[in-house]
């Protein structure tokens, strides 16, 4: 899925002969992630007492992950560097503006532990060594919003196009093109990323949802592996995504269906922001 928008042929061709190939990237190894716990961040140590290995986050995980390389891991230096957070965790610092919320269970269930911001403390014995997931502002819903963006449509015009171009038969213009065909849904001709992959990284932190899969309505999940993948969210825990289906087609699908069919680490949600304007 996972391919180049027309827009940037040069790039496209320097790939097909032989130039140096996309460099693929695990959620635990994202650029904001650097082993220090900094202002704004939350931070998890490897052992009591804010001791230990950190691995840090600027916003909500749904599932760290088991296995290396496409685990969060703790990144600091001490004990415990390189090991996969997930069950690994014993203590926090919040150093973000908002509460915190580190559940047993992934995708935010099971019993819970609340940090207010500024708060360190070790997780209880009900979660320590036994974390799955933290969520920033528990409660809250993120929306998805083009406010700001100059999308050409609004999040729920994006969606009723999505939905209203499902189809099971070959297109040429969907097949292998996937930051194309959300483009295409939010009013663009072209995307302006040359991957899925490159439109995660150019997208700016605040847009971002890293690890999250609670996708709302309109919003585009996306997927590292080769030239990532992306799709966009119709709500409910639905995507639409090109060639899942069959080459060519735009069919209803899920987040595990892409992992698990295609084998693609998933990174997490943004809102809709395209290079293409931007």
């Amino acid at each position: 899925m996972r391919t180049l928008n027309k827009i940037l042929t040069v790039a496209t061709a320097v790939a097909a002969l032989g130039g140096s190939v996309l460099a693929t990237a695990s959620p635990a190894s994202a650029a904001s992630r650097n082993g220090k716990c900094e202002s704004g961040e939350f931070c998890l140590y490897f052992n009591s007492g804010n001791k230990g290995s950190v691995s840090d986050f600027t916003g909500s995980v749904a599932d760290y992950g088991t296995k290396q390389p496409s685990c969060f891991d703790f990144k600091g230096s001490g004990a415990g560097k390189g090991k996969c957070v997930k069950n690994s965790a014993a203590s926090v610092w919040n150093r973000s503006s908002k509460t915190v919320r580190v559940y047993f269970n992934s995708n935010y269930g099971g019993r819970y532990q609340d940090f207010k911001a500024g708060a360190k403390g070790n997780l209880n014995s009900g979660l320590k060594n036994q974390n799955a997931s933290h969520e920033f502002a528990p409660g809250s819903t993120s929306k998805c919003s083009t406010a700001g963006l100059g999308d050409r449509r609004t999040c729920a015009q994006a969606v009723a196009w999505a939905k209203s171009h499902i189809t099971h038969t070959y297109h040429s213009d969907y097949a292998n093109r996937c930051d194309h065909v959300v483009g295409l849904a939010y009013g663009f001709s072209a995307s302006g990323s040359t991957s899925a992959y490159r439109h995660w990284l150019a997208v700016p932190s605040r847009y971002k949802h890293p690890g999250s899969t609670n996708v709302p309505a309109g919003g585009l999940a996306f997927f590292s592996g080769g030239y990532g993948h992306v799709m966009i969210s119709i709500g409910g825990g639905k995507f639409v995504s090109n060639d899942i289906g069959g080459k060519g087609t735009l069919t209803v699908t899920t987040i595990g269906a892409i992992k698990s069919k295609w084998g693609k680490p998933y990174l997490g949600w943004t809102q809709p922001w395209f290079q293409a304007n931007h």
